[in-house]
């Protein structure tokens, strides 16, 4: 009896470790794929997590920081060949302007006006240049050819603001916030996969992540209205 006691001990103690040690490589593999994702989004999203946490301070306090527009006049005049094309140009559309305009536009003007709309009358052509942090425009005098270019920008914080906004920073910008929004979610994420594989050792865990939830509800609820 004694000895098949003892075999059987030793059967039991042989299948016990079994269990655990799959327990446990699940545990790791876990582990590993999140800390791999959870850095590589990390890594990713880090300069515009800053970017977006800074520009949300200074968007909260925007009307305690005081702006300081600077605007800048520039004047040409249309060649007449080119204002007889104009001329050919319909009274009343949204058309862009010809090519050979936006062309003699980027160079007397350094103003890039190829393929954007136009308000066009019959006195003139207006073509709006919105930028982040700032605001343009181009007319062109359809009699006279006299054109003017204003440019009015309102300083670094006003543009990291717009920035922050996505206003007028066009589409590869639109793109960024999209991929800069899917890393943030996988780095919280996968943060949170790593608070629930070591909530075990660290009892304040789910406590502070409740706290976390509970106080922009209470605020909501109660200070919201």
């Amino acid at each position: 009896m004694t000895e098949l006691a003892t075999q059987r001990q030793a059967e039991t103690a042989a299948k016990d470790p079994k269990p655990k040690a799959a327990l446990n490589g699940a545990r790791s593999f876990w582990l590993k794929q999140l800390h791999s994702w959870h850095w590589i989004s990390a890594a990713v999203s880090l300069i515009g997590m800053i970017l977006f946490a800074v520009t949300g301070i200074t968007l909260n306090h925007a009307a305690a920081i005081p702006g300081d527009p600077v605007t800048v006049e520039q004047t040409a005049t249309l060649p007449a060949p080119l204002l007889q094309r104009l001329a050919s140009f319909p009274q009343e559309t949204t058309d862009p302007v010809p090519d050979a305009v936006a062309r003699w536009a980027s160079e007397a003007l350094k103003v890039e006006i190829a393929g954007k709309p136009t308000e066009t009358t019959a006195q003139e052509v207006y073509v709006a240049l919105a930028m982040p942090g700032g605001d343009g425009w181009v007319t062109i005098d359809r009699s006279t050819g006299e054109t003017l270019h204003e440019k009015t920008t309102r300083g670094l914080i006003a543009y990291l603001n717009d920035l922050h906004k996505g206003r007028n920073a066009g589409v590869v910008w639109f793109w960024f916030i999209d991929v800069f929004a899917a890393a943030c979610v996988i780095f919280a994420v996968t943060g949170l996969g790593l608070m629930f594989l070591h909530a075990k050792g660290r009892p304040s865990t789910w406590p502070l992540a409740a706290l976390g939830l509970l106080i922009p509800v209470v605020i909501a609820l109660i200070f919201i209205h």
